[in-house]
């Protein structure tokens, strides 16, 4: 099968994958762009469990003031090289994860984070609310897992659904953004100031 020059730059415009990975993708996917799109993000993923072991001593902060000037973030991300560090993608990229925190108002980074007596006391609810339904434990300690998760959806900055694109978390997100800049980004705190 011919991939079409068009189908490459759509594909590129969509992902920011190179030129050849791109082709590639396209020509794996039989031509399919939804395809080639999976194709990329899985490939990103693996770049990005690769990279995740090295260390990170660069970064930047990452600064989001409203409009209204009343609501403003800071977002400290690192990289392992300064030269990434002074990139002006990576400084973008900690600036939208800034964005993120004030219009989606995180308590915490990740899951890990989180303090168990917090995680318990939603347990408890869950279980509370659940416990006249009837149903078996086994169910009840699944539809609880997933409320869980739910919950770290809205309080979890690397679980919760990206602003600029609801179909990507910013976990995934970032998978991308390894995978394109080449190089392990970590999350290590935010603040949130409101008037």
């Amino acid at each position: 099968m011919t991939i079409s020059a068009p189908a490459v730059k759509e594909l590129r415009d969509q992902t920011g994958a190179g030129m050849m990975a791109a082709k590639q993708a396209l020509t794996e996917a039989d031509g399919d762009l939804d395809r080639a799109v999976e194709l990329l993000r899985k490939k990103g993923q693996k770049i990005a469990d690769k990279k995740s072991s090295r260390e990170m001593n660069e970064g930047t902060i990452g600064v989001y003031l409203h409009s209204n000037g009343k609501i403003a973030a800071l977002v400290a991300i690192t990289c392992e090289t300064d030269f990434v560090a002074r990139n002006q993608s990576f400084i973008d990229l900690a600036n939208e994860l800034a964005m993120q925190v004030v219009a989606m108002s995180p308590q915490y980074v990740k899951p890990e984070e989180v303090p168990a007596a917090v995680v318990a006391k939603e347990q408890e609810i869950y279980q509370a609310e659940l416990k006249e339904s009837g149903k078996p434990a086994a169910v009840i300690e699944k539809i609880v897992a997933g409320k869980l998760e739910k919950f770290y959806s809205e309080v979890c900055l690397l679980k919760q659904a990206y602003i600029k694109d609801d179909k990507l978390t910013i976990e995934q997100w970032l998978t991308e953004k390894i995978a394109k800049i080449g190089e392990n980004i970590n999350v290590k705190a935010f603040v949130r100031y409101q008037l």
